[in-house]
């Protein structure tokens, strides 16, 4: 593999690597995670352990000569017991911020999920490269976006030139938060999320804490997000409160508040828009819990249901359209006393009309098309001119 004898080989460092809280040293090399330790330590949900590691948004960043970069690294890959496998991960390669090659990694292991049972078995595989090669020879930035839906381990960079720090971009930075759709759902590779595409449309860098079935406002979620340097903060909410049936009316209004209210602590005037969810039929006006239809999931066609009743949201089970009045109502009401909160209805993202025309292949995550459109619309109601988020690209208030 080695094509001479200038390979400049450079630790995995922090100062190398955008969009994760922390590096944890593993045997192989470093596996970036988006929660930290002490958060991690809060739970003993699969889920969001798998969630958290996957490196939705983050990104090696340098400065190099090289023409030839080797990546060697480890990944982790999804895997349903009964389903044809998913698409393998895609690494992005940008240089000066322009596209420049598109790769995967070979090898790895596989996280196979009996989705019947809720099981998960590791079954190990080798540590693979991806190469990239005939890069301009010139000093250049380059960033390496990690695959969003692969756990990754980085083992060892590998370039025929020396690597350095790339300087601060002096770019704002803009802390997300929400489900599988901020995480990446379908989308087809890790600069083409929607948060990654509006991030790049809006001339911002991008800290993702997208988390995928995990977006139920934990404290230990607020509490990172507290401690997280951000210039701009969005959080959205809702659709994994209703598909998880994780609580009623009464427990929802104060668990937004006191996420926010956490959030505030440490970033008591940034601009910080909370959104409701995007479209999505089965659950508009039908409770949770949801669930996998298994009926076609050896054609790889994976659906989901919603299991509830829409008569018993007389009892306060949450519904999609219950929790944007929640949402819209509780906005008002904070809004009176924080000048910098703001609120943004999802369907303005991804509405009934882009269902008709558009829709969510299983029911409850937007393909790559639909990833893009979103990308693309979050950019021109948040950082646009009139938008919340609109001073990150000036540096001054709207």
């Amino acid at each position: 593999m080695h094509m001479n004898d200038n390979w400049t080989t450079t630790p995995v460092t922090a100062d190398l690597v955008r969009g994760a809280c922390e590096l944890e040293r593993t045997e192989h090399g470093v596996l970036p995670h988006r929660l930290p330790a002490r958060a991690r330590a809060q739970w003993s949900d699969g889920q969001l352990a798998m969630a958290e590691s996957q490196p939705s948004g983050v990104r090696l960043v340098f400065r190099t000569r090289a023409t030839v970069i080797e990546l060697d690294a480890l990944r982790t890959k999804m895997a349903y017991k009964g389903a044809p496998p998913g698409p393998d991960g895609v690494y992005d390669l940008l240089v000066d911020g322009r596209l420049a090659a598109q790769a995967g990694v070979t090898g790895g292991n596989v996280q196979m999920m009996d989705m019947t049972t809720g099981t998960r078995e590791i079954r190990p595989g080798p540590v693979g490269s991806v190469r990239f090669t005939g890069l301009p020879d010139r000093l250049k930035d380059v960033e390496i976006w990690l695959p969003y839906n692969e756990i990754t381990e980085l083992v060892t960079l590998r370039t025929d030139a020396p690597v350095e720090s790339a300087p601060d971009s002096g770019r704002k930075v803009w802390l997300h938060h929400g489900s599988s759709i901020s995480h990446g759902s379908d989308a087809a590779s890790p600069t083409t999320t929607w948060p990654a595409l509006a991030a790049s449309l809006g001339g911002v860098d991008l800290m993702n804490l997208g988390l995928g079935g995990s977006a139920l406002l934990d404290p230990f979620t607020a509490r990172a997000m507290r401690d997280t340097p951000a210039d701009l903060i969005s959080v959205k909410i809702g659709i994994n409160i209703v598909n998880a049936d994780l609580m009623r009316v009464r427990a929802f209004a104060p668990a937004v508040h006191g996420f926010l209210d956490t959030i505030r602590e440490g970033h008591p005037t940034v601009p910080l828009l909370v959104v409701s969810p995007i479209y999505c039929a089965i659950h508009e006006d039908t409770p949770g819990p949801c669930a996998p239809d298994f009926s076609n999931l050896g054609e790889g066609r994976l659906q989901f249901v919603a299991l509830g009743d829409p008569a018993e949201r007389a009892a306060g089970k949450l519904t999609l359209n219950v929790i944007r009045d929640e949402l819209a109502r509780l906005v008002k009401q904070r809004s009176a006393d924080d000048a910098n909160l703001y609120y943004l209805d999802g369907r303005d993202l991804y509405g009934e009309e882009d269902f008709a025309e558009r829709p969510l292949p299983d029911q409850l995550h937007p393909d790559a098309a639909t990833q893009r459109r979103i990308g693309e619309r979050f950019n021109a109601l948040a950082f646009g001119t009139d938008g919340p988020l609109a001073f990150a690209a000036t540096g001054g208030r709207p």
